[in-house]
Parts: structure tokens; C-alpha cells; sequence
């Protein structure tokens, strides 16, 4: 069997080639998704890629989230559909209510472009069965509103239901908690701020750390089948 993940695109999105590419060499067959339309094609699990939807012109995320394809992507995803949401796409699943907690301007509120270090807080998500606990991975980070807040309660949750998937080693923007990416409370979605879709081959650097998620995803979409 074949994986099929479907990478969704917006007017915006910047990163969708990035992680149709990634994809693909995790094995799996990546799938077009245009915002437009209300069909996933029957797609194993589904990518929100990174970019600026709709310019980000109202809140980052805030208009993507009325588009006809996330109806689509709220319903399966609460059905058990594998989704990933990486920096915009990130933005998009805490608006469209599939994960806690916003994204807001940077401290400093300076654009950050660098690589940089997370730890694996969780294994259990379906994006994270790869990795070993505790393991350092190292991805680029490119954003302006990727400062993670939530309300105290919620990050309580987070941490004590073990939904806290990536923290920052050096925490580069503010967020909470040093929180860079957390799960839905099935564990099948996940929204990082990091860009795991660049970081694919040693050669183009600065790793091939984020192709674990998609490796991880893999496993999810097969032992279900």
C-alpha cells in the first residue's frame, strides 16, 4: 500500500512544493489539495503547509480557516485523518479549533530566520512515533507570529496529558512554555511552527531530522489500514 497524503494549497502558501517534496520522499504519494475545493480525494492524512494564506490580512490563518477545504479537513480530522499544520498551517489549526492555544507576534516582534534546536517532548502523536524521547532535532524556523500562547489551564492540559509534541532548546520567539508544536488530544493532529519539510536531506541541510514526521505519519496511516 502506497500512503496517500494530501498538501493543501492557499493563495499565500509559500511551502506546499517543500512538503509535497517531503512527501514524497518519506515513501508517500503526494496529493494536490486546492483551498477551493471541498474534496480531499480520499487522501490517507493531509499537510497545511507554511506560507501567508490570504496574506495573512485579517489574523495569520484567521481567513484560511473558512476555506471549503478545511471544512473537509475539520471533519475527517475529528474522525481520526492524520493532519499536520506546519507554521501557517500551524496558525490555521488553532483557528479553525482543531488545536488549543494562538499564535501571536514574536517577543521583539522581529521577523526569526535561523536553524534551530527542538527536543521531542512526545512520542505518541501520529507525527511523532519516529523519534525517541528526548531526541534533539534540528529544523529551520521561519516566522513573525510563531510566539505559542494559551491560558494557564490549557497549558496544564497540554503538559499533563502528554500533548506537548516539540519544545525550543533556545526559545527564539517567546512561546510558552518554550512550546513549539502540540497535539489534538487523540494525538492525531499536529501544528508546529518549525519547518520539518526543509529539513529533508543532509546535502541541502541543515538535516534530514523532519522527514521523521512524515516517516511517523506512514506508520499511523498503515496500522489503521
Amino acid at each position: 500500500m502506497t500512503a496517500r497524503v494530501g498538501v493543501i494549497t492557499f493563495p499565500g502558501t509559500l511551502d506546499d512544493i517543500d512538503a509535497a517534496r517531503a512527501v514524497r520522499l518519506s515513501g508517500a504519494e503526494a496529493v494536490s489539495l486546492w483551498h477551493a475545493d471541498a474534496d480531499l480525494k480520499g487522501v490517507d492524512a493531509v499537510v497545511v503547509p507554511g506560507g501567508f494564506s490570504y496574506g495573512d490580512y485579517l489574523r495569520a490563518g484567521a481567513i484560511a480557516k473558512f476555506a471549503p477545504v478545511m471544512g473537509e479537513v475539520v471533519r475527517e480530522a475529528r474522525e481520526g485523518l492524520p493532519v499536520l499544520g506546519i507554521c501557517n498551517g500551524f496558525q490555521v489549526l488553532c483557528e479553525a479549533g482543531l488545536l488549543p492555544g494562538a499564535l501571536t507576534r514574536n517577543a521583539g516582534l522581529h521577523f526569526v530566520c535561523r536553524d534551530i534546536w527542538l527536543e521531542v517532548a512526545s512520542t505518541s502523536s501520529a507525527w511523532s512515533t519516529r523519534f525517541e524521547q528526548g531526541a534533539d532535532v534540528l529544523v529551520p524556523l521561519k516566522s513573525g507570529e510563531g510566539r505559542y500562547v494559551a491560558d494557564e489551564k490549557t497549558l496544564d492540559e497540554l503538559e499533563g496529558e502528554g500533548r506537548v509534541v516539540f519544545r525550543y532548546r533556545d526559545n527564539p520567539n517567546g512561546s510558552m512554555r518554550d512550546i513549539a508544536g502540540v497535539s489534538s488530544a487523540d494525538g492525531r493532529v499536529v501544528g508546529l511552527m518549525p519547518h520539518p519539510e526543509h529539513a529533508t536531506e543532509a546535502l541541502t541541510g541543515p538535516s534530514d531530522d523532519g522527514l521523521g514526521l512524515f516517516y511517523s505519519a506512514l506508520d499511523a496511516v498503515l496500522a489503521s489500514a
